[in-house]
C-alpha cells in the first residue's frame, strides 16, 4: 500500500449532537478523499476517534476509548490512530505525552484537515490551534443518523461564559453561519429524504447576533424548504426567546412547538454564581407566556445539581420549582468540577454522594411528572414520524411524536396500523409509560 493510497478507515464518535455533526463532516471528507469507511476496527488501516472533553465522565469515556482502540496497532492492521475533538483541543500537551501510540491529535478548529492527517507522510502530530473554523453548506458530510432526521449546526462556540463551563475554551467564542448557508444545507438534506432538522448550537437563540441577522430570519427561510416537514429548536437560552420567535412557532406549522430551555438551576444565588443571567420570576413569566400562546408546547430543560455551595434549602427550592412547573422533558446532571473554569476554585464543593442523591431524587420526581403528563394523552391523537417497521417485541411500528426529540426523549410504539418509514401520521394514544407512548393508527 502506497503512502497516499486509499485506506480503510474506522471512525468512532463520542459526545453530543454537536460533536456528531463534526464527525459526519470528517466522514464526508474522508469518503470524498477516496477512503473506505468501515465499522470493524480490527480491519481498519486508520482509526479515528472524535472525543468529548466537556465533563469528567465524558473525558473518562474518551480516554478509555483511546486506550482500547490503540490496541489495534498491536493486534490489528491499524497503522495510524488519530484523536480529534474536544479532548484534543483541551488537553493537547498532556495527551501528546501520555499517548505516544497516537499518531495525530486534531483540535476542534482543524477537523476539516482530517483528509490530510490520515496520510502516513503527514508531518504534524499536534494539529491544535485557536478554534475559528465552522463548516459550510457545501462541506462534504456523511450522515450517521437514521435516514429521516439530521442535526444542523447553525453556530459554533459560546460567549456566555458560565462559570462551570469549559466550552468557550474548547470551541471558541460564538460565531454564526450565514443564513443562506444553513438554508442550503437544509435543502440538501431534504433532497436526501430528511424530514426533520434539529437546529443546534451552544446557544441557538444567539444565532445571527454576530451577523446582523436572527433565528427568526433563519426560520422564515427554512420553512420554505421543499420536503422539510419538521424544524425543531434545541438549546435555547431562556433570556433570549423573543415574541417574534414565539409568533413564528405559533404560525408556522413546520416549526414545532418544542422548546429546549436549559435552565441549570433556579436558586437566585446559584444562578448568579453560575453567571446565568435571568431570575426565577423571569423564567416563570416566560414559561407562562409560552404555554399561554403556544398551547400544547413541549418544554424540555436541563438541570445541574450539586453546584458548589448548593445547600439543602436551595435544592429543595429547585425540587419545588420542578414540581410546580412540570416540564414535559427534563435531564439532570451532577456538577462536574472542571479545571480552567471559575467554579473549579469555588469553596464548599458538594460531596459526590450528596450530588448523586439529589440527582436520583430529582429524576424520580420527574419520572412521576412524565408519566402523569403521558397519561393525559391517552385517547388523544399525536402527530408521529414513522421511523421503523415491525419490532421484535411485538409492536407493528415505531416512531416519534413531534413532542419527542431524537436521542433524548421517548418514542411512540404502535400496536396496530400500517405506515411507511418517513410518513407522518396521526396516532391515537392507548397506553402511557414513564417516557414512551403506545398507540394505534386508525383509518
Amino acid at each position: 500500500m502506497g503512502k497516499n493510497a486509499p485506506k480503510k478507515v474506522c471512525f468512532v464518535s463520542l459526545g453530543c449532537s454537536k460533536n456528531l455533526v463534526d464527525s459526519e463532516v470528517m466522514l464526508g471528507i474522508l469518503k470524498e478523499s477516496g477512503l473506505e469507511i468501515i465499522s470493524k476496527e480490527s480491519e481498519a488501516d486508520v482509526i479515528v476517534v472524535n472525543t468529548c472533553g466537556f465533563i469528567g465522565d465524558a473525558k473518562k469515556e474518551s480516554i478509555d476509548a483511546i486506550l482500547a482502540l490503540a490496541k489495534n496497532k498491536e493486534v490489528g492492521r491499524c497503522r495510524r490512530l488519530i484523536v480529534t475533538g474536544c479532548l484534543s483541543q483541551r488537553y493537547k500537551n498532556e495527551l501528546s505525552v501520555e499517548f505516544p501510540e497516537v499518531d495525530c491529535f486534531i483540535g476542534t478548529g482543524e477537523y476539516h484537515r482530517i483528509g490530510e492527517a490520515v496520510k502516513e507522510d503527514f508531518g504534524e502530530r499536534v494539529l491544535v490551534g485557536p478554534p475559528t473554523y465552522i463548516h459550510d453548506y457545501d462541506t462534504p458530510r456523511l450522515l450517521t443518523t437514521p435516514g429521516l432526521y439530521a442535526y444542523v449546526k447553525v453556530a459554533e462556540g459560546c460567549s456566555n461564559h458560565c462559570t462551570y463551563c469549559s466550552i468557550p475554551s474548547i470551541r471558541g467564542e460564538f460565531r454564526s453561519r450565514p443564513v443562506g448557508s444553513v438554508i442550503k444545507e437544509a435543502a440538501s438534506l431534504a433532497a436526501q429524504g430528511i424530514k426533520e432538522v434539529n437546529l443546534i448550537a451552544q446557544d441557538t437563540t444567539s444565532y445571527g447576533a454576530d451577523r446582523d441577522s436572527s433565528l427568526s430570519e433563519l426560520l422564515r427561510g427554512l420553512v420554505g424548504v421543499k420536503g422539510l416537514e419538521w424544524i425543531r429548536l434545541l438549546y435555547l437560552y431562556p433570556g433570549r426567546i423573543t415574541d417574534e420567535l414565539i409568533s413564528i412557532m405559533k404560525n408556522e406549522e413546520k416549526v414545532l412547538s418544542y422548546i429546549d430551555l436549559p435552565l441549570q438551576h433556579i436558586s437566585p444565588r446559584v444562578l448568579a454564581a453560575m453567571n446565568r443571567r435571568y431570575t426565577r420570576s423571569e423564567v416563570v413569566s416566560l414559561i407562562n407566556k409560552l404555554r399561554s400562546r403556544l398551547g400544547d408546547v413541549t418544554l424540555r430543560t436541563s438541570i445541574i445539581v450539586g453546584f458548589p455551595g448548593e445547600t439543602e434549602k436551595e435544592f429543595e427550592e429547585l425540587m419545588s420549582f420542578i414540581e410546580e412547573v412540570r416540564f414535559e422533558r427534563l435531564g439532570v446532571f451532577t456538577y462536574s468540577r472542571e479545571e480552567g473554569t471559575p467554579a473549579y476554585g469555588f469553596k464548599n464543593q458538594v460531596p459526590k454522594k450528596v450530588k448523586a442523591e439529589r440527582m436520583r431524587a430529582l429524576m424520580e420526581a420527574q419520572r412521576e411528572i412524565s408519566l402523569e403528563n403521558n397519561e393525559r394523552l391517552i385517547g388523544r391523537s399525536v402527530n408521529t414520524l414513522m421511523e421503523g417497521g415491525a419490532l421484535d417485541d411485538g409492536y407493528a411500528l415505531k416512531g416519534r411524536a413531534s413532542t419527542q426529540a431524537p436521542d433524548v426523549d421517548g418514542c411512540v410504539y404502535i400496536r396496530k396500523g400500517v405506515a411507511k418509514p418517513g410518513e407522518i401520521r396521526d396516532v391515537v394514544i392507548t397506553e402511557a409509560e414513564d417516557y414512551d407512548l403506545i398507540g394505534e393508527i386508525r383509518g
